[in-house]
């Protein structure tokens, strides 16, 4: 027989606020769902390695949807739903909703770029009979991590004649893979006594394209040759067509669940995808909405958002300025009366690792979606750190959509510390605050979420856009 709690603990327990394992919480029911719809979500992972790839994956789910390519100076009905395509990076959705658009826009914001490994513009060459690929790396790559794994070539490529060829190595069971050697233990005496940066350099992450060298005296660097001819033979490409593409190197890894329960999924790039796909199914479902929705799907987040086709650049607000200029309205009031989520991952409190992290201000698995009221480094630089009014409009709406959620800092105030595109919005002067999946081994060739935060994410972005 339970004890009754004293008037003293029952204060206590309304005064003090104890952050628990969501999974505690849910029904059989519930959980069903939620594995159900990472399913889902394992099947985009596999299908968008690249921005490109998931840009073609997200057109094709969509068109299904009865979206349309967006037309400048059309006006458009409420209940319409529209996409606009930048350079096959990056892509934005929208549906039309029944307010005015001077009332603000509800806006989701995640990236669908990844660290990877490029190929650089002179790739190929051979020494000592085998063939390489030289490439550079792409965003915050922990070097020792890429080595001795799969990898599999994505990108395109636009021969002499502007012929534009898509490139898709390593990811069909029967495709070659590449690969970046590592040196064995036996002789690694002088490679162990140097840190991990010093001993895992740029210029060594080159990959294995072939070894086998042609059967002909007379031709130069055999193995080179018969690499190009290979490639000339399935793409009709040379050379010098290297110079006009882009071809990236990713794990050649399928999502799988990780763990004898399957609480977690494993998969190359969930920073950010995760947040990509959530956000997604969350437009998809916005048949309705009050606000009009705009779900972006930017590129080029783990650079800096730099070029055209990343958010520093301005083809979001001219998106906005055709939808405002349509419907009678002025832009810049509608970017100001709207409101924001940063859709990015937080770092989930590692317990093998735990003094990178302050406890008390992590995210931890299976806790619920993440919400970063600033990121940053150092003294919040970088960062935008959202008001006190804007949590608490944020803490209303997930608390009335029975969202699990937890707040969380990444890591120690002077460990390191990160951006997101929260500034590139924040800039046009609407509120915008962080919020997304904790991912263990963040930027890893192979990260790992918790199926339960994948889906409380997407509730959270369905709220949002309700």
């Amino acid at each position: 027989m339970s004890k009754e709690k004293s008037p003293s603990q029952q204060l206590q327990d309304k005064l003090t606020f104890t952050g628990k394992h969501a999974a505690s919480k849910l029904s059989a029911a519930e959980m069903e769902t939620i594995f159900a719809f990472n399913e889902g979500y394992k099947t985009f992972l596999d299908n968008s390695k690249t921005e490109g790839c998931c840009v073609e994956t997200v057109i094709e789910m969509a068109s299904s949807l009865g979206y349309t390519e967006f037309v400048p100076g059309k006006k458009y009905a409420p209940g319409a739903k529209v996409y606009v395509r930048n350079r096959g990076a990056a892509i934005m959705l929208s549906t039309i909703g029944t307010r005015p658009l001077e009332d603000g826009l509800r806006i989701v914001a995640s990236h669908i770029d990844s660290p990877r490994l490029d190929l650089k513009p002179n790739p190929l060459y051979e020494e000592a009979e085998i063939a390489y690929l030289k490439t550079h790396y792409y965003g915050g790559v922990r070097k020792y991590q890429w080595p001795t794994i799969p990898l599999a070539l994505h990108g395109v490529v636009f021969k002499e004649n502007g012929e534009m060829v898509r490139v898709n190595i390593g990811e069909d069971e029967n495709d070659p893979l590449f690969y970046i050697t590592d040196l064995l233990p036996h002789l690694g005496k002088d490679q162990n006594k140097k840190t991990l940066s010093e001993a895992f350099t740029g210029e060594c992450m080159n990959l294995i394209a072939g070894s086998l060298p042609e059967q002909d005296d007379d031709i130069k660097e055999k193995t080179k040759f018969t690499v190009l001819k290979l490639l000339h033979e399935k793409y009709g490409i040379t050379e010098a067509d290297f110079h006009t593409a882009d071809i990236k190197a990713v794990p050649a890894y399928k999502a799988r669940d990780i763990g004898l329960d399957r609480g977690l999924v494993a998969s190359y790039g969930h920073d950010d995808r995760v947040c990509a796909y959530t956000s997604l199914i969350a437009e998809f479902g916005a048949t309705s909405p009050e606000y009009t929705t705009v779900t972006v799907l930017a590129d080029k987040e783990e650079v800096g958002s730099a070029g055209n086709t990343g958010l520093a650049s301005n083809y979001f607000a001219y998106f906005v300025e055709e939808l405002a200029e349509a419907a009678g309205a002025k832009a810049r009031r509608v970017l100001a009366a709207s409101k924001a989520l940063s859709a990015d991952v937080n770092a989930a409190y590692d317990p093998a690792f735990s003094s990178a992290f302050e406890k008390r201000n992590s995210c931890f698995v299976h806790h619920g979606v993440g919400v970063a009221k600033y990121v940053g480094s150092g003294g919040k630089g970088g960062t935008v750190d959202a008001s006190a009014a804007y949590m608490s409009f944020v803490r209303t709406m997930l608390d009335g959509a029975g969202v699990k959620w937890q707040v969380g800092e990444l890591g120690k105030v002077d460990q390191g510390g990160g951006g997101t595109v929260a500034k590139f919005l924040a800039q046009y002067d609407m509120d915008i605050v962080d919020i997304g999946v904790p991912v263990l081994s963040m930027h890893a060739p192979y990260e790992v979420v918790s199926k339960i935060d994948v889906y409380m994410a997407f509730r959270a972005f369905e709220a949002f856009y309700k």
